[in-house]
């Protein structure tokens, strides 16, 4: 399958939980990337304290640099700006805003005692 083609915007099947890092080791408005089970894995932290994970691979510039995008909101949707096109993903669903045929996989995040855990 070509990785510019279409997928469902929709969380990646469930698995287990992966501890990453402590709350406050990222700050607000800010990405890490972590590598869970061989994968890279963006999240971000809003000064709201929510929290997503996704995909860190960009699909059209073939790097995986999003933890290092900038966070902002258009039209009330959080998204990332990719640091090389400077494509949008939505945060909540992974869409590309600029693509609507490109998707990323976001996945289950949440903080237990100060520590941020994501489900992969």
């Amino acid at each position: 399958m070509n990785q510019l083609q279409a997928t469902n915007a929709q969380p990646a099947e469930a698995g287990a939980w992966h501890p990453v890092c402590a709350l406050e080791d990222i700050w607000p408005n800010m990405g890490v990337c972590a590598l869970i089970e061989g994968q890279q894995i963006a999240i971000f932290r809003l000064k709201d304290d929510q929290l997503y994970a996704l995909d860190n691979h960009d699909p059209h510039s073939e790097a995986n640099v999003l933890s290092r995008g900038l966070v902002g909101d258009l039209g009330g949707e959080p998204v990332v700006a990719s640091p090389i096109y400077k494509h949008h993903y939505q945060l909540r669903t992974g869409l590309c805003l600029e693509d609507a045929t490109v998707c990323l996989n976001v996945y289950p995040v949440e903080v237990r005692n100060g520590k941020i855990w994501v489900q992969r």
